[in-house]
């Protein structure tokens, strides 16, 4: 599978693929191959796509908290996390940065997914915020956003997952991120009738000004 569509650079050192609707497990195991193919002189990427239906456990995810899957397929990723669920009209953002170039921890580079998740959605009307309970982007009590990752030779792969305009109701067939009762909402559940283009074309720039930021502060 290719996946060379769609090459833009955002910086020199960031490169960006918009890649459509692709397979979860063929994503995923493209991005293991790339972090264990790059060098010190690697560009970073960001990976923006949709997924078709699927539920994925990350290391610690608990069967459990898939209620019924029904037909939709679950696979045991290697991100951190328990529980989610992926389907068209959610953008899957990969994150596939050297952490040692950046000089960040998993902490930071969770906080510039969730903070830029948060400005973007501040600048469609929509005011969110983080917890640190419970990692991901919230509106109210209603999670919007999810985040995990996975770090293999101080490297980061995985991401996030913004809710766009998606089928929202495979939510209540698992406990969403290993809680009982959590709600799930999106854009188009908020009233914004933003497409999932914009909000793919818009998110690149909030990742990037967060990163750079925190980088920045660190020098």
């Amino acid at each position: 599978m290719s996946f060379a569509t769609h090459l833009q650079p955002l910086t020199s050192s960031l490169l960006i693929r918009h890649l459509g609707l692709r397979p979860y497990r063929e994503t995923w195991q493209a991005m293991r191959a790339f972090t264990a193919d790059r060098t010190a002189d690697t560009p970073d990427e960001l990976w923006l796509l949709q997924h078709p239906p699927v539920f994925t456990l990350g290391t610690n995810g608990k069967a459990r908290h898939i209620l019924d899957a029904g037909t939709t397929p679950v696979v045991r990723s290697d991100r951190g996390g328990q529980v989610t669920y992926h389907g068209p009209g959610q953008l899957v953002a990969y994150l596939l940065l050297d952490l040692k170039r950046h000089q960040l921890g998993v902490r930071q580079l969770v906080t510039v997914m969730e903070q830029g998740v948060i400005r973007l959605l501040a600048e469609l009307g929509i005011p969110a915020r983080s917890r640190r309970d419970a990692p991901g982007v919230y509106v109210e009590e209603a999670k919007i956003a999810s985040v995990g990752l996975r770090i293999r030779r101080g490297c980061s792969y995985h991401g996030l997952s913004l809710n766009v305009n998606m089928d929202l109701s495979p939510f209540r067939r698992i406990h969403p991120c290993g809680h009982e009762g959590m709600n799930v909402t999106s854009l188009a559940a908020l009233g914004s009738d933003v497409s999932l283009a914009k909000v793919e074309s818009l998110l690149p720039d909030y990742i990037m000004h967060q990163l750079q930021q925190i980088s920045g502060a660190k020098r």
